[in-house]
């Protein structure tokens, strides 16, 4: 780890913490949030993030297969068209280097098809934050406990 930002960046993180605590309390599956963490973590390299996402997602009942399979969401059958609608999102809101215009429309229109205003408010939420959280623990080097 370079440093610990506890202390400096307090009121940042009180923030972010605070980010979460509105993102938990949105009408989204705590499962699909979980699956979402873990696999903008995968995407990010952040290895901080996929073990304690991965973790998470176990405690909260998760099925081991379904963490397991998550980066290869689209080839196997673990997942509710809700779960893969979400992932898709949080897939093109990561990679917005990889498409020059953004997320696609049809990515966008089957995650609301799926989700009300609220929730798909709160997924977009949800993938923001989680790229900020790879990105603080990616430049700290922080890593697994």
């Amino acid at each position: 780890m370079r440093m610990s930002i506890r202390k400096p960046a307090a009121d940042g993180l009180k923030a972010m913490y605070a980010l979460e605590a509105y993102i938990n309390a949105a009408p989204v599956p705590r499962a699909t949030l979980d699956l979402l963490r873990l696999r903008v973590s995968q995407i990010n390299g952040c290895g901080f993030c996929v073990d304690m996402h991965a973790r998470e997602a176990r405690e909260a009942g998760v099925q081991d297969r379904r963490v397991n399979a998550v980066a290869a969401w689209r080839d196997t059958p673990f997942f509710s068209d809700g779960e893969r609608a979400a992932l898709a999102l949080a897939e093109a809101a990561t990679r917005v280097a990889d498409n020059p215009d953004g997320v696609p429309d049809t990515v966008w229109q089957e995650a609301a098809a799926h989700y009300d205003e609220e929730a798909l408010a709160a997924l977009v939420m949800a993938i923001s934050a989680i790229n900020a959280w790879n990105r603080i623990n990616i430049t700290l080097r922080n890593a697994p406990a």
